[in-house]
């Protein structure tokens, strides 16, 4: 009987270490789409200047990336569900890095901004499917508790480790290595994924919804630049509002859409589930509030107190730590053992002190007494929010349909970054 059971153990460990290993080349994955969207922030002046961009055009840096990652999710979650998540994963991966060897060696601004717009587009296809394998390959709830968690961390402190980075290889290498860093990533995570992710093939039996694609793409990418655009031009103006009219008339078209498609790309009962669409409102208004704070240290760092790119990347370091913090010290042991709400809502309102620190920070304050306890809970905060809601997002769905919910979860939270 006993060598019988440690044949049986011998059989299952190279399985579960597979798995295991799988994971960490899918967080390399996730954590480079992650801290994509922040690593050039630091970085664009210098880009400007090489390029001569003016500053109106500088913000296009961010804005063509944000744009087609945010307005392609659902696409790329149907396309990882159609094709496979695996084959998805890797051409995801590939366009990335090309996109980022041409972003880096850019010898024009318009060149510079089509290789972020399609980093962008090459992101939408790899985020959502490093969700959905995630959520396919761990269905057990202590291993889902480990494995969200990491991912949770990965969203919590992403940007943070951006901006660090970004600080770092702009003060001691060129604005170029903003973009060229993530070839290595993406090789490296294209080895360990063909090596150790399944090799499943899709098997949805669904066809892409082409009038679909073309209504939620249209009214997220006007959604998206309507909010890109607040700040220079407030809610009030006539671009915002009609940006957001036209978003508002797309998706709704699209939800009349897939309510009456045999094949919708996004199945409606996926939204209409109360859990699920509590997580990723959630994680929406979550990420928005993490988002803005980053706005605001980065400018208070740099212009009232005066740091340099690299010190102002370093004083984001304990935000990063305390993430890391959150996700595995406590939203990872009580997952599999409280319901969700007992870990988000006490981490909503750790975020949610730690920006009321920021709104009380006079001109006269120091990052000892000010910047660090605020970053302490927003990165603890935002931590048991965001692991939760990627797990309660993805929970019960049907693994054919898996792609698309993931593609849901990111959706939410780009929409949050972009407001």
């Amino acid at each position: 009987m006993s060598s019988v059971m440690k044949s049986a153990e011998a059989s299952i460990r190279p399985v579960d270490e597979r798995r295991w290993l799988a994971l960490g080349f899918i967080a390399l994955a996730q954590l480079m789409a992650a801290l994509d969207a922040t690593i050039v922030s630091i970085a664009l002046p210098w880009a400007q200047r090489a390029l001569g961009a003016s500053d109106a055009e500088r913000q296009w840096v961010i804005t063509a990336y944000t744009l087609a990652f945010g307005g392609l999710l659902l696409v790329g979650g149907r396309i990882a569900d159609i094709i496979g998540r695996k084959r998805t994963f890797l051409i995801g991966l590939a366009g990335f890095a090309v996109a980022s060897a041409l972003g880096g060696s850019a010898g024009s601004f318009g060149v510079l901004l089509a290789a972020r717009a399609a980093q962008g587009a090459f992101a939408a296809l790899l985020a959502p499917t490093a969700l959905s394998l995630l959520a396919v390959t761990f269905r057990e709830p202590r291993e889902r508790a480990r494995a969200f968690a990491l991912y949770g961390a990965i969203a919590g402190s992403g940007a943070a480790i951006g901006l660090l980075l970004g600080g770092i290889l702009t003060q001691y290498l060129n604005w170029r290595w903003c973009l060229y860093v993530n070839v290595p990533i993406a090789v490296v995570a294209g080895v360990g994924g063909w090596r150790y992710l399944s090799g499943a093939r899709g098997g949805s039996g669904h066809q892409l919804d082409l009038p679909g694609v073309v209504l939620v793409t249209g009214g997220l990418v006007a959604l998206v630049y309507a909010c890109t655009q607040v700040v220079s031009a407030g809610w009030r103006s006539g671009t915002v509002l009609g940006f957001l009219a036209i978003s508002a008339v797309l998706l709704s078209a699209f939800v009349v859409r897939e309510a009456r498609t045999r094949s919708p790309l996004l199945p409606l009962w996926i939204l209409l589930d109360r859990n699920r669409g509590g997580a990723y409102l959630a994680a929406a208004l979550a990420i928005a509030g993490m988002f803005g704070a980053f706005l605001f240290l980065t400018y208070y760092l740099q212009v009232v107190l005066r740091y340099s790119p690299l010190q102002a990347g370093l004083a984001f370091l304990p935000l990063t730590l305390a993430s890391q913090a959150g996700s595995w010290g406590i939203a990872s042991v009580l997952m599999p053992r409280v319901p969700a709400r007992l870990i988000m809502a006490p981490g909503a309102l750790a975020a949610a002190a730690g920006m009321l620190v920021l709104t009380q920070i006079p001109v006269t304050g120091g990052y000892l007494t000010h910047v660090l306890p605020a970053e302490i809970l927003l990165g603890i905060g935002i931590a048991c929010v965001m692991a939760p809601a990627f797990n309660i997002g993805t929970l019960g769905v049907d693994p054919r349909q898996a792609g698309v919910a993931a593609a849901t979860v990111n959706a939410a939270v780009q929409v949050g970054a972009s407001l």
